[in-house]
């Protein structure tokens, strides 16, 4: 409950003080930190996907803004050779203003990693944005069969079925590519599992889903059950290592990431960036309260 509280405190306390936790799980605001930490990734036998901050923008300007920006670091990091990927929400480029105006910007951006043999994964917001964004998603696969991914959440109910629905567009020329992860939105129980078992399980039949039908997963997750149920589902269903990866998040639990690597997996970490880190950082301490413990005690007792 403790934990809870201060975690939902957090969001009105000034932004210096939120950025003294938020560092570490946070490339920094400009593109060369994101460059810089992509970097030392890959060094680590990393790959990255890359994201700018920022989401649920109020004008299209600022969707015009985030086209540019996105384009211009696109054209950066590639110079850079950097072992990695992009990832956008769409909310940032208007989905909740205008749902074609968003489409073209991502089409954009989309376009210009496909210059590149590159890839954009567009990940999934809240519950009143999934079928616009798995609409969107069909649209772009269609256009950019190689060049383009979608996130899918275990907590909601709704996502195995969506899974089966998709297979329509999958080949083994251009096989379906998701990012699988637990979910981090406050949702109805209506709509959303809440317990940790049934989320868990839920994780687990998706994974499983995809290694049996050649779609190919990220699998998201900081949770050692699922690291360890995915081994399974791997190894008993003899899936070449080239046909999934695991992923985490920038600065989230290291030693499970190089055990996963040592392990001799591919892995991705998701290397956010831009000045809209504040609202990223108090998101992410909602969906994991005992992180504020951890923050108040760093604070109050090594100063």
């Amino acid at each position: 409950m403790f934990n809870k509280l201060i975690a939902a405190m957090l969001p009105f306390f000034p932004k210096k003080f939120v950025w003294l936790f938020s560092k570490p799980y946070i490339a920094g605001e400009t593109v060369e930190d994101a460059i810089k930490a992509s970097k030392e990734l890959n060094a680590q036998g990393c790959m990255v996907t890359i994201d700018i901050l920022g989401e649920f923008i109020k004008t299209l300007e600022e969707a015009e803004a985030n086209t540019k920006e996105y384009i211009e670091l696109i054209e950066r990091v590639q110079k850079e050779n950097i072992d990695g990927n992009y990832s956008v929400k769409p909310t940032m480029f208007g989905l909740l203003i205008d749902k074609e105006v968003c489409y073209q910007h991502i089409r954009k951006i989309v376009a210009k990693a496909a210059e590149y043999n590159n890839f954009i994964r567009v990940d999934m917001e809240d519950s009143p944005c999934t079928d616009m964004e798995i609409e969107l998603f069909r649209k772009l696969k269609a256009e950019f069969p190689k060049n383009v991914g979608l996130v899918f959440q275990a907590y909601m109910k709704r996502t195995y079925k969506d899974l089966q629905d998709l297979m329509d567009i999958h080949s083994e020329e251009a096989p379906l590519n998701y990012r699988l992860c637990k979910g981090i939105y406050v949702e109805p129980a209506e709509i959303a599992y809440k317990k940790y078992e049934v989320v868990n399980e839920n994780f687990l039949k998706d994974i499983e889903f995809c290694l049996k039908n050649g779609v190919y997963p990220g699998i998201a997750t900081h949770d050692k059950p699922i690291v360890e149920g995915s081994y399974k589902l791997i190894e008993e269903l003899k899936v070449p290592k080239e046909k999934y990866e695991f992923q985490m998040l920038y600065g989230v639990t290291p030693a499970l990431r190089q055990s996963i690597i040592d392990n001799g997996h591919r892995m991705r970490v998701y290397v956010p960036f831009g000045k809209q880190w504040f609202g990223y950082s108090t998101r992410r301490l909602k969906e994991n309260p005992k992180m504020a413990s951890m923050i108040m005690k760093a604070i109050f007792f090594k100063g």
